[in-house]
């Protein structure tokens, strides 16, 4: 795996090192001892999935409030996204700094997202599949979420082909207070 360290402390893209030969593909998505070199948590205790059967679906910014912060290891193993993390972590000079990538199946790519971050995407194609390891359980009642469009942050989303399509609680979280 190659691990590249983004703008935002903690923060990776992993890429894949495909090793191919007639038959197809074969690569290491995750090792436990490779992360924990890197400074990640390699604790994996959940893993989820979402479907999104069309473009320009928008999922986030979701996170866990504390104690219950999760970590997040993301991939897209069918299709296309446009994946976002969303410092939230106030004692760090990049709080409310955002940075994204495109994932895809194609690409191979995975971001690792530590704890004190949101997380959404948007889709760039029809029939995507993304799947999470997950750092803690799911606490429904840890759950929050801040505003995919908030002006806090800026987020520049790839420009939808067709209308949005968001959930009714990602669209209408109250503007953040930094």
């Amino acid at each position: 795996m190659k691990f590249t360290e983004t703008p935002l402390p903690g923060v990776w893209v992993i890429e894949l090192n495909r090793l191919g030969d007639e038959r197809g593909w074969f690569a290491r998505t995750f090792d436990r001892e490779e992360f924990r070199e890197h400074g990640m948590s390699p604790e994996v205790v959940q893993c989820d999935a979402s479907y999104n059967a069309v473009r320009d679906t928008l999922r986030g910014m979701h996170y866990q409030a504390d104690p219950h912060g999760e970590s997040k290891l993301v991939r897209c193993v069918r299709g296309a996204i446009f994946d976002v993390a969303v410092d939230l972590r106030r004692e760090l000079p990049t709080h409310c700094n955002w940075y994204g990538v495109e994932l895809s199946a194609e690409n191979g790519r995975a971001l690792y997202i530590p704890a004190g971050l949101a997380h959404g995407f948007q889709t760039l194609s029809d029939d995507c599949e993304v799947l999470y390891q997950m750092g803690h359980h799911h606490v429904p009642a840890a759950a929050r979420g801040v505003r995919f469009d908030d002006p806090a942050f800026g987020i520049e989303w790839p420009e939808p082909r067709g209308a949005l399509i968001i959930s009714e609680r990602d669209g209408s979280y109250p503007d953040f207070v930094p």
